[in-house]
């Protein structure tokens, strides 16, 4: 789902499936390619789109664009790729509620 935040209100809602990329699956690398290479990306979703929805999106407010976040570039900055991973292993391979995610590390 996109929504609109200046100009013109709209929603944009996309529907179909999806494949997820991690950074050991074969196909990874073709993919990753097409981003800003950043050391904390952790999935890529290619997905196929079935169905397009639009709405009006006239409750989404205006909000404006001020800058990025240094947080997250500056949290890996002072990591190694190691620490990285253990946080991953720590943090991302079960959900909130305790049920394994599937995402290697």
């Amino acid at each position: 789902m996109w929504c609109s935040f200046t100009g013109r209100p709209l929603i944009l809602r996309c529907y179909g499936t999806a494949e997820t990329y991690h950074p050991r699956d074969e196909g990874w690398d073709s993919r990753a390619a097409e981003f800003p290479a950043h050391r904390s990306a952790r999935q890529i979703y290619d997905m196929t789109v079935d169905m397009v929805q639009t709405s009006c999106g006239y409750a989404v407010p205006f909000m404006d664009f001020v800058r990025d976040r240094e947080t997250m570039q500056s949290w890996v900055d002072g990591k190694s790729d190691e620490d990285l991973r253990q946080y991953w292993r720590d943090k991302n391979t079960r959900t909130l509620d305790g049920h394994e995610t599937g995402i290697p590390v």
